[in-house]
């Protein structure tokens, strides 16, 4: 199985934690090149030591707010005037819980901004490097929302579908080229964002936040959750030449949580 990224060059987004940390670790044990970017630069300088070295990786980092696409378009012109990039890897924290119902519009207003909109303008800031090169990947983590919505987290799961039809789209049109777009479709992963989730139905229902996780993890038929390596895993797995036929799906890592198929 060819899973060489020698002479590739990846920008992991979210990656000073959690599943985007995972992966750009992934990817440079792989061979490539990576560039992590989120909002907090002290955070990025620790995740770049901790990826392997040598054979030619030069890995780097840019601090920038999803929430600004305007700051972000900038953060990454600065990247790939410094190097095409072949791997894009889009990962933003979710937006807060709640009913849809009761959601104001600026809630949708920042959730498409952070999510739809922040994915379009590294789409179109990396598109020249991959077309030049012929060979690129696109993924997407998002979530099992995608095909079931999550109760208690209306603006999320609305944005979250939007961002699949986004991709699906994409790998339409870019396929000819030798660019694939897929999602990744997390479950209950062991990261900061299910903490949060945890802490406020713990609130909500006056609860403790162990009966909450209990109740989680029994519902999910491995029976705990998902260590942000596993999906980081299959992430890089989507991004190696083994993953190059693999394209304009939705995969979940979810343990087998959902009952859809």
């Amino acid at each position: 199985m060819d899973l060489d990224l020698t002479g590739r060059h990846a920008l992991v987004c979210g990656a000073s934690e959690g599943i985007g940390r995972a992966t750009a670790i992934e990817l440079a044990a792989l061979g490539a090149s990576v560039t992590v970017l989120s909002r907090r630069a002290d955070a990025l300088r620790d995740v770049v030591a901790a990826l392997a070295t040598g054979g030619g990786r030069e890995h780097a980092f840019a601090a920038a707010d999803s929430a600004d696409t305007d700051g972000l378009a900038k953060a990454v012109a600065a990247v790939v005037a410094r190097r095409p990039v072949h791997i894009l890897v889009n990962n933003t924290g979710g937006p807060p819980g709640g009913p849809a119902a009761d959601a104001p519009l600026a809630a949708f207003e920042a959730a498409f901004r952070r999510h739809l909109l922040a994915n379009q303008v590294l789409l179109q800031a990396v598109l020249p490097g991959m077309r030049d090169a012929r060979w690129g990947r696109i993924v997407n983590v998002v979530s099992t929302s995608v095909r079931e919505p999550i109760a208690g987290l209306g603006v999320s799961n609305t944005i979250r579908g939007a961002v699949a039809s986004w991709a699906k789209t994409l790998s339409r049109e870019l396929a000819p080229e030798g660019i694939t777009v897929n999602n990744v479709l997390p479950g209950f992963t062991e990261t900061g964002r299910i903490r949060q989730i945890i802490g406020d139905r713990a609130k909500k229902e006056g609860r403790s936040e162990d009966d909450i996780r209990r109740e989680m993890e029994a519902a999910i038929p491995a029976r705990r959750f998902a260590t942000a390596d596993e999906t980081g895993g299959v992430i890089a797995f989507l991004c190696s030449p083994a993953g190059a036929y693999v394209n304009g799906v939705s995969l979940a890592v979810d343990g087998g949580r959902m009952a859809s198929i």
